[in-house]
């Protein structure tokens, strides 16, 4: 079962990335579709941060990893190096924790 499951979701994954080079000349999209598509990609990278960085389990995952995230998205926002963002947001989560910033 979950095999099957993993090949159709595999399936319809490389169906869904093959549609946008084969329809790009056959579509044609306003502009204002276009930005609502960006700006709804944007929202839902920023729900799913916030949803992983606020929530562990069930609870609220504590002060240090919304912080430790915040970190991280303010060196990326400055164009820091994408290990330098990993690292910054790490530390910052590592010694809120061992501050006892929970």
């Amino acid at each position: 079962m979950t095999l099957t499951a993993v090949l159709v979701l595999a399936a319809g994954t490389y169906a869904f990335r093959l549609a946008g080079p084969l329809l790009r000349d056959r579509l044609t999209l306003s502009d204002r579709v276009k930005l609502m598509m960006s700006t709804s990609a944007t929202i839902l990278l920023f729900a799913l941060v916030a949803t992983a960085s606020l929530a562990k389990g069930q609870a609220f995952a504590g002060f240090a990893l919304p912080i430790g995230v915040l970190v991280g998205g303010v060196a990326a926002w400055r164009k820091a190096p994408f290990v330098v963002v990993v690292v910054l947001a790490a530390v910052t989560t590592a010694g809120l924790r061992l501050a006892g910033v929970s």
